[in-house]
């Protein structure tokens, strides 16, 4: 059976009072306490909603930029995996585009010391929506490493986005898109090396042949 959150609806109640109230206060307790006031809620009840606080409410915004974000896309048949991804990502950043200002606001909350484990939940989430609708079916190493790679590719591209005044935000999609190109090339390099000591292994080359190896592809000569 699926789990439902009893308390989404207070919460996106708060959250869409707390919105008008970031760009004046930032993500605050004053910020919530204003928010449950000006959206009508009881204390008690909002508490039972925002048990953690400033940081429940952040995840909440999170969440509900990650559902915007997925009710966007369009289906992914098609389109090749760097298309799907940069197109993923782009998505995400215009289901914040309303409330920029708080997303950026959310960011520098995130960014101090003992809230940065909340942070890399919150964009694993975003990473995971982008994976998904892309069609990643994976189950291994790969599944953690696709999203920790994305995961980062994300943050640094919203760093670009929050002071983006560029037309049709071309700077931040030509930053996407040397970012995805980095990505590719590692994800090309990481093909090879575990092709090569597969390969290596099945003939029974020792670790030192392994490296040798991986000295001629890498520098194109012989390793003395």
């Amino acid at each position: 059976m699926e789990n439902t959150n009893p308390y989404a609806e207070i919460q996106a109640q708060i959250l869409a009072a707390a919105l008008d109230e970031v760009s004046f206060s930032g993500w605050t307790p004053k910020t919530l306490q204003l928010a449950v006031q000006n959206a009508d809620v009881d204390a008690d009840m909002a508490l039972l909603a925002f048990p953690d606080g400033v940081a429940g409410l952040i995840k909440c915004f999170s969440k509900a930029g990650d559902q915007a974000m997925q009710a966007h896309l369009p289906d992914a048949e098609g389109l090749k995996i760097r298309e799907r991804i940069s197109r993923a990502v782009m998505a995400r950043l215009q289901a914040d585009a309303p409330h920029r200002d708080a997303a950026r606001r959310a960011a520098a909350w995130l960014s101090v010391p003992g809230r940065q484990a909340l942070a890399g939940r919150l964009l694993f989430a975003s990473a995971h929506h982008m994976w998904h609708w892309a069609g990643d079916t994976a189950t291994d190493y790969n599944y953690y490493s696709k999203r920790t790679i994305l995961s980062g590719v994300i943050a640094t591209t919203r760093v670009v986005w929050f002071d983006d005044d560029s037309e049709d935000l071309a700077a931040t999609r030509g930053f996407l898109d040397r970012r995805i190109d980095n990505v590719m090339q590692f994800e090309k390099t990481k093909a090879k090396v575990t092709k090569m000591t597969a390969q290596m292994q099945a003939d029974g080359s020792g670790f030192a042949d392994v490296l040798t190896k991986l000295a001629q592809w890498r520098f194109g000569s012989k390793a003395e």
